[in-house]
């Protein structure tokens, strides 16, 4: 991030030499705050001013030149906002959280754009322009038509009212360019709100199903709203402080509920496990800080709405005290039809089959727990096994070789046991349909495979294919040995479901089925495959 600011800086400083600055920062300005810094509180009041140079007094990048990033949306309101919060949280419930739950509903109408601080009052009056220019012909209701593909679920909006949004788009960013001195690129192809973005294949069809509840044909009062953010933290994780938290060193910092947190995940080294390293939106500072007194936030919790322009029926009495025009439309309402070639795209796209591969690593192994000398610790003196922790397995599979052969093949813990049922739960919990299982050789992996598919009731259904190609031997194992591994007829009198007739394909072309897994050492190196 260092390289990044320092090339901002160099950009902007120059363009900020010789402003003129409004009269009443002339008190600040001559206590010698720089102008710039001055700026940044766009309501240009004396206490907001005051408020943030005590917050900030301690920010090292009080005095930075880097302005903020500027965007226009155009956002929903009324009962079509309580429809698309209300499937923000059921998605989110039911699917996990995707890239739509990072922003509010709305529709993009330009690209984030920089605007200098002392210019910020121009974009004001840019977007007043451009919403008095399209008021008397902005439709009462926006016609959406919803899409779905595998990664992406969101309404288009089509006919012709959605050229007169693409016109307050183009004059928006026109007035601001003449106005703001600032470069701005509507957005003039097509128009869309998203519902949810790249979320989990299999979670297409729920999230589909939650979608049909919202009627996008009813009419609403739609508000273009002006956000800002801060560029420097555009590609940081925002955590939000539950707890209060006080410093116990000088670089740690102090947390108060409600607090925003900035966090680099690519600059966590320094920071030790439990504790990240953030810098506080509330006084700038950096520091150390407990990860458990904190919550994950939304990428928009921490931007700043400036200024609203309301298109409705009734005059907002919040962008009248703001300046905002608002009056009543006349355009006539066209009700949402789907075109031929988007129901096509999705008749096609709902009858291709979609496949995906699962890897899942093995549950904990033994020998991480107890060590190398594990087998030492539960074998009797004439070579039996006995258990003496819990966290040992209950037993263990008879195998040529004897109990010596777990050296170099160790089993599942108890602990291993219960992931890889977790695991098989939340596959079921997840309705995924698995079709074929593949394993490496390892006892631990074919235990996990196992136990997944009896959590899937299929372990009788379907046969485990255990394929040498997948064992990372060269990586996990120590020693230039072959490690002493089980053959597949071994793991069936051991009662594990394999199919001792599969057979893979060897480097020569040539189908072969080794009657040991160690037969097929030379072609390891072949096989690319995850474990």
């Amino acid at each position: 991030m260092a390289a990044g600011e320092t090339q901002l800086y160099a950009k902007v400083s120059s363009r900020l030499r010789g402003r003129s600055t409004p009269s009443l920062l002339e008190p600040l300005l001559a206590m010698g705050f720089p102008a710039h810094t001055l700026c940044r509180d766009t309501r240009g009041t004396w206490p907001a001013l005051c408020c943030r140079l005590r917050c900030h007094r301690n920010d090292p990048s009080l005095d930075d030149p880097i302005p903020q990033e500027y965007a226009l949306f155009l956002c929903p309101t009324g009962a079509l906002l309580e429809k698309l919060q209300e499937f923000w949280r059921e998605s989110k419930r039911q699917c996990a959280k995707n890239r739509a739950h990072e922003v509010f509903p709305h529709v993009t109408l330009c690209d984030f754009f920089t605007c200098e601080d002392q210019k910020v009052e121009c974009l004001y009056e840019a977007l007043k322009r451009a919403g008095d220019r399209v008021l008397g012909t902005f439709p009462p209701a926006v016609p959406l038509v919803l899409h779905s593909s595998i990664s992406y679920l969101g309404f288009f909006l089509s006919g012709s009212p959605t050229d007169v949004i693409r016109e307050f788009a183009v004059t928006f960013a026109t007035e601001a360019s003449v106005l703001a001195d600032c470069t701005v690129k509507p957005c003039t192809k097509q128009l869309h709100l998203t519902l949810a973005h790249k979320f989990y294949p299999h979670h297409q069809r729920t999230l589909e199903q939650l979608a049909r509840a919202i009627h996008p044909g009813l009419g609403c009062p739609w508000t273009a709203a002006l956000y800002s953010r801060d560029m420097r933290f555009v590609h940081y994780q925002t955590l939000r402080a539950v707890f209060q938290y006080k410093p116990q060193n000088v670089d740690e910092l102090t947390l108060s509920p409600g607090d925003y947190i900035f966090v680099d995940p690519t600059q966590q080294e320094e920071a030790s496990e439990g504790w990240v390293i953030g810098v506080s939106q509330r006084t700038g500072r950096r520091g150390f800080l407990p990860e458990n007194y904190t919550d994950r936030a939304s990428e928009a919790d921490t931007w700043v709405k400036h200024r609203t322009y309301t298109f409705s029926l009734a005059t907002d009495l919040d962008s009248r005290k703001d300046g905002e025009g608002s009056g009543r439309p006349s355009a006539e309402f066209h009700p949402p039809q789907t075109s031929r070639s988007l129901s096509s795209i999705q008749a096609l796209q709902a009858t291709v089959a979609r496949r995906s591969v699962l890897v899942v690593r093995h549950g904990e192994r033994v020998d991480q727990v107890f060590g190398k000398s594990w087998l030492q610790q539960c074998s009797t003196p004439d070579g039996k096994y006995y258990r003496p922790d819990l966290n040992f397995p209950c037993s263990l599979p008879p195998r040529s070789g004897g109990i010596k052969g777990f050296e170099s093949d160790p089993p599942l813990s108890s602990c291993g046991v219960f992931q890889s049922r977790l695991a098989g739960a939340a596959l079921l919990d997840s309705g995924v349909r698995v079709t074929s299982v593949f394993t490496s050789p390892a006892l631990r992996c074919v235990q996990t495979a196992k136990l997944i598919l009896e959590e899937l009731k299929l372990e009788k259904k379907m046969k485990i294919r255990v394929e040498p190609g997948i064992f990372e031997w060269t990586k996990w194992e120590a020693g230039k040995a072959s490690p002493a591994l089980m053959s597949p007829e071994e793991l069936k009198e051991a009662d594990f479901p394999v199919d001792a007739d599969y057979s893979f394909e060897h480097k020569s072309g040539a189908s072969y089925r080794p009657r040991s897994c160690l037969e097929a050492e030379p072609s390891w190196k072949n096989i690319l495959l995850p474990r």
